[in-house]
């Protein structure tokens, strides 16, 4: 029997050059004179790679890091050929090329997989995923369809081949094409890598491409209106009828706390009589927590003024809610019109109702969790605010207590104050 001739060898496409300037990696595998090829999802600058030699000139970090990935690539394509001759199968470049990206049969496509995802979810809108929801992962979709045609030039990709390059490289794409927030960007890679969780599950993937990879929000410190703004927003009238639904809907959020989804799915039946007071008591739709929440004056008030608008007596809500696009759009425009200089938004609200309504106002921290709808208090301290003025009413406290005797520490600087130098009244602790 003739040994079949097997060459591996690296290449690059210099006619597939990225907008950067630099040039894809490719492998090649010819048996028998029968040839495959495909890409490392690997990239060189293009006076970097020595043809010759098949590999990166070392003159950067970069290309030595890439001659040991081509090495460990070299490597595991001929254990997989020895594992496939020990199994008596003929060696072909197809067979070599499925054995190194683990594929077989069973193997699907990264959108196709998303795909379904989404068409589930839709299926599920206002059952378990709020419309929302369903949404982002579309948006994702898009994104991610959108990053493989321009950095790989192609429609769909095998799902075993999303490496841990795929995930940095869409990473960056996200934050450089898209120009997304660090924030922004994380969460469209969580909603990827639910994608790869489902492949895992069905046995479709056999690595974890996000394995290694940890990815950290970072904090950010959400706008909210002080009690002096929110007594400005709440003074303040618009003749233009949409603009004052904006912004009555934004202060019954911030009496309320709560989140855009909502208010505006609100009904008759979320308020109930507790002990001769008005309450909201609902699940809030994106953690299924209850709220429960005492109506305020001013948004029973609000509530009173939209009992008869058509919008709510048409689509059985209590209060004229837009979309959450035409809310913030109309938000910032009344930000600009009464002179508060935040950035306002329909989530602005409920931090506003955390800080400045119930927690500056000495509510303790479990009730205002419970109010929120959070699962735990822990959630509920990203909302709180230590303002300004409340620092300044509980410092008020230590006046008088601690003050210098007749002796000046400016006069006498050498001197060391004992105890007695200062007028100490256990009363007032």
């Amino acid at each position: 029997m003739t040994r079949a001739t097997f060459n591996l060898m690296f290449f690059v496409k210099r006619t597939k050059a990225l907008k950067d300037g630099s040039i894809p990696v490719y492998a090649r595998i010819t048996i028998n004179g029968k040839i495959t090829e495909f890409g490392l999802q690997r990239n060189v600058g293009p006076n970097d790679w020595d043809g010759k030699k098949g590999k990166a000139i070392p003159n950067l970090k970069q290309n030595k890091e890439l001659n040991n990935y081509l090495e460990a690539i070299k490597g595991n394509i001929f254990i997989n050929k020895r594992e496939l001759e020990e199994q008596g199968k003929i060696l072909t470049p197809e067979a070599m090329k499925k054995a190194y990206l683990g594929l077989d049969e069973t193997s699907r496509k990264l959108l196709e997989i998303f795909k379904e995802h989404n068409v589930k979810c839709k299926q599920l809108e206002n059952i378990d995923f709020a419309p929302g929801t369903v949404e982002r992962y579309e948006t994702c979709y898009k994104h991610v369809s959108n990053f493989m045609k321009e950095k790989y030039k192609k429609q769909d990709i095998l799902i075993n081949e999303v490496t841990p390059m795929f995930i940095t490289d869409f990473e960056l794409y996200l934050k450089t094409t898209w120009k997304c927030a660090h924030n922004t960007t994380l969460k469209y890679i969580k909603n990827f890598k639910k994608i790869i969780k489902i492949a895992l599950a069905n046995g479709w993937l056999k690595k974890d491409p996000f394995a290694n990879i940890k990815f950290r929000l970072e904090d950010v410190d959400l706008a909210y209106l002080d009690a002096k703004e929110l007594d400005k927003l709440m003074k303040k009238q618009f003749d233009i009828d949409r603009m004052q639904q904006v912004k009555d809907v934004y202060l019954f959020c911030c009496f309320t706390g709560l989140a855009f989804v909502d208010v505006s799915s609100l009904i008759a039946e979320d308020i109930v009589d507790n002990d001769g007071a008005k309450w909201i008591k609902k699940r809030r739709q994106k953690t299924k927590n209850w709220c429960h929440i005492p109506l305020l004056e001013p948004a029973l008030k609000i509530l009173d003024k939209y009992k008869s608008h058509p919008s709510c007596i048409k689509k059985g809500r209590l209060l004229p809610v837009l979309s959450n696009q035409k809310m913030n759009a109309y938000l910032k425009e009344i930000a600009d019109i009464t002179g508060i200089d935040k950035h306002l938004s329909t989530h602005t609200a409920r931090h506003t109702f955390a800080t400045t309504v119930t927690l500056s106002n000495q509510i303790s921290m479990e009730v205002v969790s419970k109010m929120l709808g959070h699962s735990s208090v822990n959630m509920t301290k990203k909302y709180a605010r230590v303002v300004d003025d409340l620092i300044s009413k509980d410092m008020k406290k230590l006046v008088g207590k601690y003050e210098p005797a007749s002796v000046s520490m400016v006069e006498r600087p050498q001197r060391k104050h004992s105890l007695d130098d200062f007028n100490f009244n256990p009363s007032q602790n």
